[in-house]
């Protein structure tokens, strides 16, 4: 088998056999296949993409590139959680441990940041002491005994896909629906849950920037899932505007906690409710209108927030954090961002409210930049709202006062006012299942 010819087929619109894909990727992986044919390969799948049998071979083939994890020791139904990515989308750190509360496992791998979107583990680490990192049977341990435990990818989960994600971002090829699932799917396969919530972020926040697209790409990846013996379901959510109001690792956490107390922005707590109702309904629990009743009760008395504060003890963290006996570290420094003008917000650029929060320090242009746990934005305004000129829309932390100006400016480009309201917009546009 040569590599010039399974470039040749899909240059020409062939269909790959399951044998050529695996060839690819074990040369991807072992180095055998040099960059220029790995690019070359990707622009060909890109120009004339893949039948889902491909994807789901090409999908299969990068989650056995390197290690798998075993998760039959867990006793019970495993559920997880994944997002696309988006700004202010700290979800997993309410819906978790509302999953959980109510019996179901949550084995949780998550991912960190880069660029504007944030990453649980970064906001995990801004609770002192927390341990994002335990063994295996650690961890498999700590599921067992009180239902949940997020750690960071300590394993190395589809090397293929690192290598190909490095190709694809020099070579203009990212923006392709197959190489897109493979990727997403790889890593989340190589994990062993029995059910998994998609929630595919649409906007200006997210990779994805229409819905359409969007729900192309959900119903692709439930498609991989489904083959792989997995129940799932994906939510198309709003990403036209932050979640909530903080963008921000300590910030963020702050503000799940406070949803978790039953004090959280009304569109947050939705989307984690919604969230939170069509996991535990996939473990069994009942309908997805049941389940979200079930998860409201679980804010209501109290169990989800014991919950998370458990989970916190038992991997090192401050407790009191959670429980409110002690208050977050905040930024040494803060500057109010006033409006120039009146009007109401038309519509925000929510990539560039992350690359605002990004230039305070929040976040990592590459994987090896350290973040300021403490820095971020708190918005005072969201879309939709009336803002005199003067007012403030947005609170502004940082340990570097130098860092302000730009970050406001950012911000305030991305502010867009109007004289009339805008039309509402659905938090939640689709469900695929």
């Amino acid at each position: 088998m040569r590599m010039y010819d399974i470039i040749k087929k899909k240059r020409d619109g062939g269909e790959l056999s399951t044998e050529e894909i695996a060839f690819f990727i074990r040369g991807v992986t072992d180095g055998s296949i040099p960059d220029y044919q790995i690019s070359a390969l990707c622009m060909a799948i890109y120009f004339h993409g893949m039948t889902v049998r491909e994807t789901c071979d090409l999908t299969f083939a990068v989650r056995d590139s390197g290690d798998r994890l075993d998760f039959s020791a867990i006793e019970g139904v495993r559920v997880d959680k994944h997002s696309t990515g988006g700004v202010g989308d700290k979800t997993s750190l309410v819906v978790a441990p509302i999953v959980a509360s109510l019996g179901v496992k949550v084995a949780k791998m998550s991912g960190r940041g880069l660029g504007h979107t944030g990453g649980t583990v970064d906001k995990l680490e801004a609770i002192e002491g927390f341990r994002t990192i335990l063994s295996e049977e650690e961890f498999i341990a700590q599921v067992n005994k009180i239902g949940l435990a997020i750690v960071g990818q300590s394993k190395q989960f589809a090397p293929a896909d690192k290598k190909l994600y490095a190709l694809r971002d020099v070579t203009a090829t990212v923006d392709s629906m197959p190489l897109i699932a493979a990727s997403i799917m790889g890593k989340k396969l190589a994990a062993d849950d029995d059910c998994i919530v998609l929630d595919v972020k649409t906007g200006s926040g997210s990779f994805m920037k229409s819905a359409e697209r969007s729900r192309e790409l959900a119903r692709l990846m439930v498609d991989i899932g489904k083959n792989a013996g997995k129940k799932m379901v994906a939510l198309i959510t709003n990403m036209d505007r932050p979640l909530g109001y903080a963008i921000g690792n300590a910030l963020e956490v702050e503000e799940a906690v406070e949803t978790l107390k039953g004090r959280g922005p009304a569109d947050f707590t939705e989307v984690c409710l919604t969230l939170a109702g069509y996991m535990l309904s996939l473990a069994g629990m009942g309908t997805p209108d049941a389940c979200k009743t079930l998860a409201k009760q679980a804010i209501e008395k109290g169990g989800a927030l014991s919950k998370l504060a458990e989970t916190v003890k038992a991997q090192g963290g401050n407790e009191d954090l959670i429980t409110g006996g002690m208050p977050f570290a905040r930024a040494k420094f803060t500057r109010e961002v006033r409006s120039g003008k009146s009007g109401y917000i038309q519509r925000v650029d929510t990539e560039a409210y992350g690359l605002a929060s990004l230039a305070l320090g929040a976040g990592r242009n590459t994987a090896e930049d350290s973040i300021d746990y403490s820095a971020g934005v708190l918005l005072a305004k969201k879309t939709g709202e009336f803002v005199k000129e003067g007012e403030k829309v947005a609170t502004l932390f940082a340990n570097d006062p130098s860092l302000f100006p730009r970050a406001e400016e950012i911000l305030l480009g991305a502010t867009q006012l109007g004289d009339t309201m805008p039309e509402a917009e659905p938090l939640i546009y689709d469900v695929i299942d």
